[in-house]
C-alpha cells in the first residue's frame, strides 16, 4: 500500500477558497479532502497544515474565534497543525504621507518545506501531496525529487491558485474541483472529549 503524506498551506488554500467566493467550503476538513485525491492503492497516513494564528488588532475579534473553532476542529479530526507568525510592517501612502501598522504572514513555506524534508528523511511517505500554489515551494519539492528517487511529490492547487515552476518540478499535479470541496465538509457540529460542542461559523454556511 502506498503511504500518502499532506501537506497543506493554509493561507494559500484559504486565499484561493476567498478569491473564488467559495466561503460556505471555508469550514473544510482537509484530510477528507486529501483522501478525495488519493488513487487506488494508497491510503493517508497523516495531514499537516501550515498556518499562522490571527493577530490582535482592535478589530478582528470574530475572525480570531473562527480561526480558533476551526482549527480545534481540525484538530479533533487528526490533523496536525503547524504555525507561523505574523511579522508586523509599516505601510505608507504616497499620496498624503500616512502610515499605518500591517501584517505579514511568516515562516509557512519555511515549515512545510522542514516538514516535508523531514519526512522525507524518515521515509514517512512514498507520495507526498502538496496543496498549495506558491512557488516558493519548488526548491523543497525538488530536493525531495533528487534525494529520494523512490518517493514521489504531487501538488494539488487550490482555486484560483497556479503556478507553472511547481508543476515542473512535482511528478504530477491537479487541480481542486468545486466537487470535492464540497463533498470534504466538517460535521456541522463536532463534540470535544471535554464536552464542549465546536459549531460551523454562522458566516460560513
Amino acid at each position: 500500500m502506498n503511504r500518502v503524506a499532506a501537506y497543506i498551506d493554509g493561507f494559500n488554500l484559504y486565499f484561493g477558497l476567498k478569491q473564488a467566493r467559495y466561503k460556505r467550503y471555508y469550514w473544510l476538513d482537509v484530510a477528507a479532502l486529501a483522501r478525495s485525491l488519493l488513487k487506488p492503492g494508497q491510503h493517508l497516513v497523516a495531514t499537516h497544515y501550515f498556518t499562522a494564528r490571527i493577530r490582535d488588532n482592535g478589530h478582528n475579534t470574530a475572525d480570531q474565534k473562527r480561526q480558533h473553532i476551526y482549527l480545534e476542529a481540525l484538530a479533533l479530526h487528526g490533523v496536525q497543525c503547524q504555525f507561523g507568525h505574523y511579522l508586523e510592517k509599516t505601510r505608507h501612502c504616497r499620496a498624503c504621507h500616512a502610515t499605518w501598522p500591517d501584517y505579514e504572514e511568516k515562516m509557512t513555506d519555511v515549515n512545510i518545506a522542514i516538514q516535508l524534508l523531514s519526512d522525507a528523511f524518515d521515509d514517512a511517505f512514498d507520495t507526498a501531496l502538496v496543496v498549495s500554489g506558491d512557488s516558493d515551494l519548488t526548491t523543497p519539492i525538488r530536493r525531495v525529487r533528487e534525494r529520494f528517487p523512490t518517493k514521489r511529490v504531487i501538488v494539488a492547487f487550490p482555486p484560483h491558485r497556479h503556478s507553472k515552476a511547481l508543476k515542473q518540478s512535482a511528478h504530477g499535479h491537479l487541480a481542486i474541483s468545486e466537487n470535492k470541496l464540497r463533498a470534504s465538509q466538517l460535521p456541522e457540529h463536532l463534540t470535544k472529549p471535554d464536552g464542549y460542542v465546536l459549531t460551523r461559523p454562522a458566516s460560513w454556511r
